[in-house]
């Protein structure tokens, strides 16, 4: 391989030939051999339209010639589109404030340029005027991760939410067992229970929507450490209105810049939101993955679509996949939220110095749970199919129909009917019938599961 050489202010330092990166990109490069892990295309994407705007602005304030300027901004639009990404090498875990990536955005950037523009344009000079890795990296990550929850984890909430409602329809007639402690309990309609799913993912979206606040300040305009030290007073503003107009989304200059850069504090409440939603889309899928049981030894009360042969030794198995994909999905996200909730802590005076691990976690875990939502949605909720035979059979044999009993006779009594129903073998409807002066006509009405179901599903 041919190289050559660059310097800096540490000496001189050989780069592959052909690669549009500089110095400080290869000294990133030699020093993080770590994981090859990189961040996602939206984080360039924002990197790249930040960069795009800093040049625009620069030029609007006359710190930068227009020829420059234009060179810029055409380089960061080709990044923006995909291109030249084999020339982004840094890896995830580098400096802690993402200098190493900034850098490396500024020298493929001044290559570029000076391709373009045949005039030398330089990475710090130019490129990342009245700018800051501080400052800078940090706006990058807001940018990438409200364009990933607007595009994709926001959408896939909202089929989600529609393929439940279609689930609630279909469900509404559907009475079957309730459990509790894993137990049965009192009876439910399925409907019922389908709508408490549908209200934990409405939740989980509204908690997403209100935590996007935050993440649409940014630290754009503090440089080093908050006081915009080497930047122009309009210039934080001016690229935050340029970044909303090429996005189409609300982003403003932090209220406090000291906050914005000491503290990550907006990233931690979008985890924290990630976090439950997590959860909540674990209980859901457990839910259907015990529900659809069996299909001869459980519970059985629902069928999940069969997506793939479940086992490669026994014929015929089919595994609920979808969901034991999704809640490895969840597990993951909730790790992450751990690692983005130990890294946000660890800010020190003017900067927080784990923002790389912020990003990749913040990103990574919108990213995963928007493709697991769109998974789940198609692929298990759409095509489950209620097995009411099953349903009746349980409900049937349900002890806990003898709940209502207490009101007529005590608790005691009916507790005693339910529990020589249970060791005989028989409903709690013939042994209450055997065991109590109640007519069979009134009997009837007391122990009708339909009695049972007084709450209504909310809209």
């Amino acid at each position: 391989m041919a190289f050559r050489k660059e310097k800096d202010a540490l000496g001189e330092i050989r780069i592959p030939e052909g690669k549009l990166w500089g110095a400080g990109t290869q000294r990133a490069v030699e020093n993080f051999p770590i994981s090859r892990l990189q961040f996602p295309s939206e984080f360039f994407e924002a990197f790249s339209l930040l960069k795009q705007a800093a040049a625009e602005t620069n030029w609007e304030l006359g710190l930068l010639e227009p020829q420059i300027a234009k060179a810029i901004i055409k380089a960061a639009e080709e990044i923006e589109k995909g291109e030249h990404r084999d020339h982004f090498p840094v890896d995830v875990f580098q400096t802690g404030s993402g200098t190493s990536t900034n850098m490396n955005f500024n020298e493929v950037i001044a290559t570029l340029a000076s391709q373009k523009s045949k005039k030398r344009v330089h990475p710090n000079d130019h490129v990342n005027k009245g700018q800051s890795s501080n400052d800078i990296f940090p706006s990058a990550i807001h940018v990438s991760a409200v364009l990933m929850i607007e595009r994709k984890l926001l959408p896939h909430l909202k089929h989600l939410e529609e393929g439940l409602e279609v689930k609630i329809k279909e469900f509404k007639g559907f009475i079957k067992v309730g459990r509790t402690h894993l137990q049965d309990a009192t009876p439910i309609l399925l409907s019922q229970e389908f709508s408490g799913y549908l209200e934990q993912v409405r939740k989980g979206k509204r908690r997403v929507e209100n935590a996007l606040a935050s993440l649409l300040e940014l630290a754009v305009g503090g440089t080093a450490v908050g006081t915009g030290v080497n930047t122009h007073p309009e210039f934080g503003k001016r690229v935050c209105l340029s970044v909303s107009k090429k996005t189409g989304f609300k982003f403003k200059e932090a209220t406090n810049h000291f906050e914005a850069q000491a503290s990550k504090d907006g990233c931690l409440e979008m985890s924290g939101a990630l976090k439950t939603l997590a959860v909540s889309l674990t209980k859901i899928a457990n839910d259907l993955r015990w529900l659809a049981c069996g299909p001869r030894a459980g519970i059985s009360e629902i069928n999940l679509p069969e997506v793939q042969p479940g086992s490669s030794i026994m014929p015929g198995k089919v595994n609920p996949v979808i969901p034991e994909s999704l809640l490895q999905i969840c597990a993951k996200a909730i790790g992450n939220d751990a690692a983005l909730t130990w890294a946000a802590a660890s800010g020190n005076f003017e900067l927080n110095t784990m923002m790389p691990l912020i990003a990749f976690t913040l990103l990574e875990s919108i990213e995963i749970l928007a493709n697991g939502i769109e998974m789940f949605e198609k692929k298990c909720v759409r095509g489950i199919q209620a097995n009411p035979e099953r349903m009746d059979e349980l409900l049937k044999r349900n002890l806990m129909l003898a709940t209502p009993l207490a009101l007529k006779v005590g608790y005691d009594k009916a507790g005693e009917v339910a529990k020589r129903a249970y060791r005989e073998n028989r409903t709690v409807y013939d042994v209450a019938l055997e065991m109590l002066s109640i007519p069979r006509e009134e009997l009837d009405k007391i122990l009708d599961p339909r009695q049972m179901l007084r709450a209504t599903i909310p809209k």
